[in-house]
């Protein structure tokens, strides 16, 4: 396969993610995109490091690592968030200040 098939996958994921940063109010869901983007990365790291050698791997795997630290703290934030609020809409978490 073409690298340039893996570039293309990884810019449609990523710009699925994004999309989905913005314009989604659902804390869960606001994750699920950041994960996209994580993943879109992950899928440029291994393409590009099979063509170079295998230092895009191990950044893989840093990025990997990364993911599921940031899913951990998120979804603590989003349990958080819904015990004290009942919802997990986004746009509520101004109202958490003082």
């Amino acid at each position: 396969m073409l690298i340039n098939q893996f570039l293309l996958l990884a810019a449609i994921l990523f710009c699925i993610g994004v999309y989905g940063v913005l314009v989604r109010r659902n804390g869960v869901l606001v994750l699920m995109s950041i994960e996209l983007i994580l993943n879109a990365v992950n899928i440029n790291l291994v393409a590009f490091g099979t063509q170079h050698d295998i230092s895009g791997q191990v950044f893989a795997l840093f990025v990997i690592a990364v993911a599921a630290a940031e899913v951990g703290v998120g979804l603590a934030m989003v349990l958080l968030l819904y015990r004290t609020r009942r919802s997990i809409n986004i746009d509520e978490l101004d109202e958490l200040k003082g």
